[in-house]
Formats: C-alpha cells, sequence, structure tokens
C-alpha cells in the first residue's frame, strides 16, 4: 500500500545500529543490527537476516559526529517495544489520496495524524523522529520568504522514500564501494 501511495519503489525504512543492536539493555537481541516498526510486532530490533532477499537502499546520512549517532541509537533503542500505529497508516493514505479533493496546505490540518499515542510508530514515523530528536534534516520546509530558514514537518508526514529523497543522506552503494571495471564482470552469451 505504501508503495502505491508514495508512487516509490520503497515501502520499509529501518534503522542500522550497529551488531549489537541496543547494547547494554534488556531489549539486545543476539546479533541485532536494525530497529524498525513491524505491523504485526511494532518497534523491534532484527538482523540483517530480515531483510536477506529484499531489494535494499542505504541511505547514510552525512556529517554526524560520535555524539550525535549516540543520541539517534538511545532514542531508537528507547522505543522498541512500543506498538505499530494503524491509525498513521489510514491518515497518510488520506493525507497522500484525499477525498474530496482539498488544497494540500488545508489537508494536514484535517487529519489527526496518527494515533496520538507516543507509545505507537510507524517505520517511517520512528525514524524521522529519530533523526529529528538531534535536529537531523530529512525533508525540511523551507519558511516562506527565508532561504536559510528550516520548519521541521510533522514526523507522522514523512514515508520511506522520503530518507532516500533526502539531499542530507548519501545513497551507498556496496557493490561500488570497492572500485568498479565492467570489464570483469562475466556474461552469458546467448547462441
Amino acid at each position: 500500500m505504501i508503495k502505491y501511495l508514495t508512487q516509490s519503489t520503497w515501502s520499509h525504512v529501518a534503522l542500522y545500529v550497529g551488531e549489537g543492536g541496543c547494547s547494554g539493555s534488556a531489549r539486545s537481541t543476539n546479533g541485532g543490527g536494525f530497529i524498525e516498526a513491524d505491523l504485526a510486532e511494532g518497534v523491534r530490533i532484527v538482523g540483517f537476516e530480515e531483510f536477506d532477499g529484499y531489494p535494499l537502499r542505504i541511505c547514510r546520512p552525512v556529517g554526524l559526529g560520535r555524539q550525535d549517532l549516540e543520541q539517534l541509537i538511545a532514542f531508537a533503542c528507547g522505543r522498541v517495544g512500543h506498538r505499530y500505529d494503524l491509525r498513521n497508516i489510514i491518515d497518510l493514505a488520506r493525507y497522500l489520496l484525499p477525498l474530496p479533493p482539498v488544497p494540500t496546505p488545508w489537508r494536514r490540518h484535517m487529519l489527526g495524524l496518527g494515533s496520538g499515542d507516543p507509545t505507537r510508530a510507524i517505520c517511517s514515523t520512528l525514524i524521522a523522529e529519530a533523526f529529528q530528536s538531534i535536529r537531523y534534516p530529512i525533508l525540511p520546509i523551507s519558511v516562506e520568504g527565508q532561504v536559510t530558514l528550516l520548519r521541521r514537518r510533522h514526523p507522522t508526514l514523512f514515508t520511506p522514500r522520503d530518507f532516500d529523497l533526502s539531499p542530507w543522506f548519501e545513497v551507498v552503494k556496496p557493490r561500488l564501494q570497492g572500485g568498479f571495471d565492467h570489464r570483469e564482470l562475466n556474461w552469458h552469451e546467448s547462441t
């Protein structure tokens, strides 16, 4: 549904928190790796195997220092165990496909913006809140008439593709990191 509504390749987003997951926490798991919001299980820690076989896009925030990373991960780890916010998905669908047609600036004010329960989240809201907790931009809104003044978007209005579209996240292609030479590829030649 998310891919259809957002006209995007991406329907899910997760935050890499390291091999130890939320180390030093009772919420830590064997191997850890990612924090995500799952429809059935809520906010949880999962390993790499959870994404095996799926097309992935790595979006790395640029310029974060060690303290920023620690705060970001601590924020996300603090949400493990929260429930999934199904109402947020319904509101997001109403925002992206409004019926009846309503001008874009008025749409946000007509929505409940999720359940309003701070112990509930969807994947993109969870990650957006984590980055906004350290004042890291994803897709901020420029305040009218100001070039350098930015305003945060409400975290419930983020979708997985926003991290891909953000100019402040580097898209990492692991196969290209060590160099690439197209002449070294093996091609099957059909006869």
